[in-house]
């Protein structure tokens, strides 16, 4: 390791469950985030700022006003960019050792396993059930971890999937997209519950990556803003899953 970058981790490299190994093997990591808005933007940010090797966005959108109170990876002359491009250039900036790629194009099944194949972990940080679904899916046929997030209101929620067959998927857990399902549009976020959501999603990734603790694998942490309490439950296997 250079001597910068014993500079720059070394808050990680005294904890004992990342250390040196630890540290090599973030900056050995390809991470793909899908959705550069309010949840993949947090968990860039962290994950750039822990060393990620490469880190691959995927993000079809442009920056809007109504971003800005919560996707803090955007200021207000961004407005009109695409997301994906603005945010690579900001974790260029934020990490050297960081590489970043970008694309700007919507993820569907015609071209996940092409973007997403490769990568050691995949980011979920999508608004829309299909997509997550096509996320899902891909990461199955990769066999690649899956760390999905999601939040509206006041509550957020993270769960993590090994995709290898040892454990429930992401279609177990929601088999159906919900009827009437809210949007943040429409009922409403704060702001900083999508910094909270984003950077748990970037520790579980680390956590997977180094080895340390207990990786949210088959488990989903429910997180309620208002009480500032929150919870983990177990996720069952569906025997019946389509997917998995």
């Amino acid at each position: 390791m250079k001597a910068d970058q014993v500079s720059r981790y070394a808050r990680h490299l005294v904890l004992k469950e990342i250390g040196g190994p630890g540290q090599q093997a973030l900056l050995g990591a390809k991470i793909a985030i899908v959705g550069a808005g309010g949840l993949g933007g947090p968990a860039g940010l962290y994950l750039a700022a822990a060393g990620i090797g490469h880190i691959t966005l995927i993000d079809d959108d442009v920056v809007d006003a109504s971003n800005l109170q919560r996707q803090v990876q955007f200021v207000h002359t961004d407005i009109g960019m695409p997301k994906a491009v603005v945010m690579g250039d900001t974790l260029r900036d934020l990490n050297p050792d960081v590489t970043v790629s970008h694309h700007v194009t919507r993820l569907d099944e015609t071209n996940a396993q092409d973007l997403l194949g490769e990568h050691g972990i995949i980011i979920d940080g999508v608004d829309s059930f299909e997509t997550r679904y096509v996320i899902n899916d891909a990461a199955l046929a990769l066999k690649t971890p899956l760390i999905s997030g999601a939040l509206g209101r006041w509550n957020g929620q993270v769960a993590a999937f090994a995709s290898d067959g040892s454990g429930p998927c992401y279609r177990c857990f929601v088999p159906n997209i919900p009827p009437d399902a809210p949007t943040c549009e429409a009922v409403g976020v704060v702001g900083a519950l999508a910094g909270t959501i984003g950077s748990i999603m970037a520790l579980e990734a680390i956590k997977i990556i180094t080895g340390a603790g207990e990786p949210l694998l088959g488990r989903l942490y429910l997180y309620d803003g208002l009480s500032g309490t929150g919870r983990t439950v177990s996720l069952k296997r569906d025997p019946e899953c389509p997917a998995c």
